[in-house]
């Protein structure tokens, strides 16, 4: 390709390559869905080098991204020869969900900050690459907080890729980028998709033998109701909010009771999860003589706290008569400490319940 990157586009902070013999490279924003994994295969039948990009956090519910033998990063590699690398967001990104500029979605949802801060971050590893562009699966009207028109204008500006950030899935319902403007991207190869409905993708997914079923995967806890008012408990009462932290509120059943936080756990796994994130401050609680969940107390441990927290543990242990007994301690090893107290009724939680 005979083409002078540095020359044509005035990359705001990118680096083009300069080397004319070399593949242009795209760095692509890649969940390990369907969108993301189509955006790639239209810019390799370009003949273009593509490098994936993938944002993990605490709010992503990846599960059949990755479970899906059909549907998961490895597929990308496998098929389309794509090497992922992965960032995490960081803790500075609770300070998007705290007080997003462009406001949330359904529940707590920055979803428009959200695009902004992941391309911010895109583009200082596409310099570190030396990737010559960024693209996203992104497809307009889709979804319809962040992927409408005025949103993902929006979100060029904000992120400095006005003009220069490609979105190969509805170019050409888009205006066209520096990028089709200067010949680095053959507009007449990309694609003018518009909706909900994955049908065109799916073709061209099933037409390239890239996979036969497709199980939607992906998505983000901040838009579930219940998890975002844990979320904005959690923000109120922490001084300094920690994206670690934020893992305790995708197990158990949470209550604020006095100022402090009790955790309940459902299940052995979510007890050993509870467990595994423990603070060295937190204190641990089991019911005695019967069978029943891990119960985690954070914050100011008072005797007001224990009594409550005894009375949820046996709540939801399998404690048949009103009168129980709980031990509690900070080394689960050695829970010395015991109190005998009655099992919670359902009014008595309900109000302290998140």
């Amino acid at each position: 390709m005979d083409y002078d990157f540095k020359k044509a586009i005035n990359s705001g902070g990118i680096i083009f390559t300069e080397d004319t013999n070399n593949k242009p490279i795209g760095l692509g924003l890649i969940s390990g869905g369907l969108d993301s994994l189509i955006a790639c295969l239209v810019l390799k039948l370009q003949n273009i080098e593509v490098v994936g990009l993938n944002f993990k956090s605490p709010f992503c519910i990846c599960e059949k991204a990755y479970k899906n033998a059909e549907c998961g990063l490895n597929l990308f590699y496998d098929k389309l020869g794509i090497k992922t690398h992965f960032l995490q967001k960081e803790d500075d990104y609770l300070d998007i969900v705290k007080n997003p500029k462009f406001g949330y979605g359904k529940n707590l949802n920055p979803c428009i900050d959200c695009r902004i801060y992941i391309l911010k971050k895109a583009k200082k590893f596409a310099n570190q690459i030396k990737a010559d562009f960024i693209f996203t699966g992104e497809v307009l009207d889709q979804r319809p907080k962040s992927q409408n028109l005025k949103a993902l204008k929006i979100i060029e500006k904000e992120s400095d890729l006005k003009g220069k950030l490609l979105r190969p899935l509805s170019a050409l319902l888009l205006e066209p980028t520096t990028l089709e403007e200067n010949g680095l991207i053959d507009r007449t190869k990309l694609l003018g998709i518009k909706g909900r409905s994955r049908k065109k993708q799916l073709e061209l997914a099933r037409s390239h033998e890239l996979l036969n079923e497709y199980n939607a995967c992906g998505g983000c806890l901040l838009t579930e109701k219940e998890f975002a008012n844990r979320m904005r408990d959690y923000l109120k009462f922490s001084e300094h909010p920690t994206m670690e932290e934020v893992n305790f509120l995708k197990f158990g059943r949470h209550f604020r009771f006095n100022g402090a936080k009790i955790i309940v756990g459902r299940n052995e796994l979510e007890n050993n999860s509870l467990l595994y994130l423990k603070g060295p401050d937190d204190v641990i609680m089991e019911a005695l003589y019967v069978k029943g969940p891990l119960t985690l107390i954070q914050g100011k441990i008072e005797e007001e706290v224990i009594k409550f927290a005894g009375k949820l543990t046996l709540r939801y242990s399998d404690l048949l008569e009103s009168l129980g007994k709980v031990r509690y301690g900070k080394d689960f090893n050695e829970l010395s400490k015991s109190i005998i107290i009655e099992k919670a009724t359902q009014e008595e939680l309900i109000p302290y319940l998140l």
